[in-house]
């Protein structure tokens, strides 16, 4: 504690206002992490895994997180590893693009599995982004003068 005590004066609807400026920027500077979800069976058929691989590859470039589901049903239950082994092969086939953050557990009829993207491709993603959602331009017919500042016809002034 300092000697003699030190005491600042100050204006408390200045520091509420300040201290909501600076929330608001943290706000605005943080950024949203977007899990999305993917249903699978073990039983899948290989058109149909290319394509749900497709959209998790879509994804882990987009820069989100994806939640691997596999829905066991029935007698299924009884063979999880048929899910673990196709959820494995999933992470072999998208390594290069993300990791697995949460290794493949079983929870009840589900098994999950949560993938999210290498820190590179999240960049280039948010990179990407940033870059799609130009500034607009002043098109030229919002550059012409205005109808107050425009002058008619020589003797004509609009009276």
């Amino acid at each position: 504690m300092a000697r003699p005590p030190v005491c600042k004066l100050m204006d408390f609807g200045k520091f509420k206002y300040e201290s909501a400026l600076k929330a608001r920027e943290a706000r605005r500077n943080q950024q949203q992490t977007v899990i999305k979800e993917m249903k699978l069976r073990p039983k899948i058929d290989p058109h149909d895994y290319e394509t749900k691989k497709g959209h998790v590859v879509r994804f882990l470039k987009a820069g989100d997180k994806v939640k691997v589901t596999i829905m066991f049903r029935g007698r299924e239950q009884s063979r999880p590893e048929l899910g673990y082994r196709l959820l494995r092969r999933l992470e072999s086939e998208i390594s290069e693009l993300g990791y697995v953050e949460a290794a493949p557990k079983q929870d009840g009829r589900n098994m999950i599995m949560v993938l999210a993207p290498h820190r590179a491709t999240k960049a280039a993603a948010v990179a990407a982004n940033t870059k799609a959602t130009p500034t607009r331009e002043p098109r030229p017919e919002d550059v012409e003068a205005s109808p107050a500042t425009t002058v008619g016809p020589a003797g004509n002034s609009g009276e």
